[in-house]
C-alpha cells in the first residue's frame, strides 16, 4: 500500500517516532551512519514521510538535539524534586551541570549525538547552517540566571562574574563529560571535580 501523509495524525506523534529512529542508529552505529534512508528504516516510516517533516538531514538532527534537550530539561526537574523543598541556589546549580554530564546511558546519547554534530558541522555546510549552538546557548543563560539568583541570595560570591562563571562551569562541564566518554575518568570522579569547583565559588550563607 502506498503511504501517504497523513491528514489527522498526531503530527508531534509522528515527529517523535522520526527522531527516535535518528536518535538509534546514530547511538548504535554512529553519526556517519545516519541518512535519510537509515532513518526511515529504523523508524519504520517511508523516506519521503521523513523529508515531509524536515527536509533535509541537518534539519532532521537540529530536531533530535531539541528532543534531547528537552528531555535533558526533564531530567533535571526530577533531580530538583528529589531535593529538599525548596532547593537551595546550589543545589539547582549543581543539578543542572550535574545533568549535563554523561553519568547515564540518556546523558551519554546526548553527549555523544551533540559532540559528534559539533564535528560534523565544522566541514559539513549542510548541517554547519543549522543553529546547533542555540542549545548550549539557552543552557549558558540558564546557568547565568541561575548563578545570578545566588548571588542575590547571598550564597554566590559577589565578586563573581556570573556571565563569565556560567561559561567557564560549562566548558569545565563538557571537558569532563568528554573524559567520562572516553574513559579517562568515571562519572563519580567528574562530578568529584565539578563539586570542587563548586565549593570554590559559593560562598557559607
Amino acid at each position: 500500500m502506498r503511504e501517504t501523509v497523513p491528514r489527522t495524525a498526531d503530527h508531534a506523534q509522528r515527529r517523535a517516532q522520526i527522531v527516535g529512529g535518528l536518535v538509534r542508529v546514530a547511538t548504535r552505529d554512529g553519526l556517519h551512519a545516519v541518512t535519510m534512508r537509515a532513518v526511515a528504516a529504523e523508524a519504520g516510516v517511508s523516506v519521503r514521510l521523513v523529508q515531509y517533516y524536515f527536509e533535509t538531514k541537518g534539519r532532521l538532527m537540529l530536531a533530535a538535539l531539541r528532543h534531547l534537550e528537552e528531555q535533558s530539561h526533564d531530567r533535571w526537574a526530577a533531580r530538583l524534586s528529589a531535593q529538599p523543598s525548596p532547593p537551595s541556589p546550589r543545589a539547582r546549580v549543581e543539578a543542572l551541570l550535574a545533568e549535563a554530564l554523561p553519568t547515564d546511558e540518556a546523558g551519554r546519547t546526548f553527549h555523544v549525538l551533540w559532540t559528534s554534530c559539533a564535528m560534523l558541522a565544522m566541514t559539513d555546510p549542510e548541517i554547519a547552517a543549522e543553529p546547533f549552538t542555540e542549545g548550549p546557548d539557552r543552557l549558558e543563560t540558564q546557568l547565568a540566571d541561575l548563578l545570578r539568583h545566588a548571588q542575590a541570595d547571598g550564597g554566590l560570591d559577589e565578586a563573581a562574574d556570573p556571565d563569565v562563571e556560567s561559561a567557564r562551569l560549562l566548558a569545565l562541564s563538557h571537558g569532563l563529560g568528554t573524559s567520562v566518554l572516553a574513559g579517562r575518568r568515571t562519572p563519580d570522579a567528574a562530578l568529584e571535580v565539578l563539586r570542587y569547583h563548586l565549593d570554590r565559588l559559593f560562598t557559607p550563607r
